[in-house]
């Protein structure tokens, strides 16, 4: 799985989420998921997983999406010696 990652949020209550790794909370009003790109939660109510596929790496999730929020930014830390020669 490369970096990509989409966000798809069709009239505020179904989103479809790709380059996802793993889903490690959910229930009505909050998914939390790790992508490619850091952590993502999506916050709402009626909140329920459509689909999950961590062969793909997509989740969809259906209800009213108040609120899509990364908690954490994963970087690609560069070596040592990249850091001292720029």
């Amino acid at each position: 799985m490369n970096d990509a990652q989409n966000l798809v949020l069709q009239n505020r209550s179904a989103l479809s989420v790709t380059g996802v790794t793993d889903v490690f909370g959910f229930d009505d009003t909050v998914v939390s998921m790790v992508t490619t790109l850091g952590d993502l939660q999506v916050k709402g109510n009626a909140l329920r997983i459509s689909r999950l596929s961590l062969d793909v790496g997509q989740v969809d999730i259906e209800g009213t999406v108040d609120c899509v929020e990364y908690t954490k930014l994963k970087r690609k830390r560069e070596s040592f010696l990249a850091r001292v020669f720029k």
